[in-house]
């Protein structure tokens, strides 16, 4: 599936985001290339969701911009913003009667007019997007029934239909079970799209991205390539762990084994 819009610079400068009078993300600047595939991780409450937010326009940044090809994307429309930028959310829709097909339907919006249903070319990129996350068997299935894992595919194909040249993604593989881990992140570095992804898994950070942006306490603490920025140094000072680090033996990329310390 190839994108209307080829990938974009996505690029935060200096983004702040306060939010009743608490600072949940400090003066992050960071610059995302064409097709670069960029994980932001850190601990639990770092910003990274509030970052993200910023990204897709949920969040209006306190100081700072965001901007696709140097354009803010506050002076875009929503329309043509979701044309460009697809996101997938951690948040599911709600209960409401929707089918699998109904919800990732919903990323041919932006390329319609109001109330235009759907025609054979958009029935055939949303049954393609289900197909390639392999949940196109559910396509008339609930989509409030489905598992955790089903629901994280469909959210993805619903990203994919949209068919944006750039995506921010926050903990897609949220969920899902190991294979489906590796299928979707593979998927996200063969569209050859700009993305932004909030990971917890740091190995598989290291795996699939091209850089990674470190989080903590809502302040960029490091940004580079994974052999550069995943250092026992580094997960000891964020993390609070004691970690080994080093290539794996296969595709050399770093591989980190947490150390369990004391059990007795």
């Amino acid at each position: 599936m190839t994108a209307a819009d080829g990938p974009a610079v996505l690029r935060a400068d200096n983004v702040g985001v306060v939010v009743d009078g608490r600072a949940l993300v400090w003066n992050v600047s960071l610059e995302v290339a064409p097709g670069e595939v960029v994980a932001l991780v850190g601990p639990n409450g770092a910003g990274k969701s509030t970052l993200l937010r910023t990204f897709y326009r949920a969040l209006r940044p306190t100081s700072g911009r965001v901007t696709l090809d140097g354009e803010d994307v506050w002076r875009m429309t929503g329309r043509r913003l979701a044309r460009r930028l697809a996101a997938v959310l951690q948040e599911a829709p709600g209960e409401f009667e929707l089918t699998a097909y109904d919800v990732a339907a919903m990323g041919r919006t932006p390329c319609k007019r109001a109330f235009q249903g759907d025609d054979s070319e958009d029935r055939r990129i949303v049954m393609g997007a289900l197909g390639t996350l392999d949940v196109a068997g559910l396509a008339h299935a609930p989509f409030d029934r489905l598992s955790g894992g089903e629901k994280q595919r469909v959210l993805i194909a619903r990203a994919l239909a949209q068919r944006t040249g750039t995506m921010v993604l926050d903990e897609p593989t949220n969920h899902l079970d190991l294979r489906h881990q590796l299928d979707a992140l593979r998927l996200v570095r063969r569209l050859g799209v700009t993305a932004v992804v909030a990971l917890h898994d740091l190995n598989l950070a290291a795996a699939f991205c091209d850089r990674i942006c470190v989080m903590d306490a809502g302040r960029l603490v490091a940004a580079g390539p994974p052999a550069q920025v995943l250092t026992a140094d580094l997960l000891a000072e964020v993390y609070r762990v004691d970690a080994e680090v080093g290539p794996h033996p296969h595709t050399g990329v770093p591989q980190i084994s947490v150390l369990p310390g004391d059990l007795t």
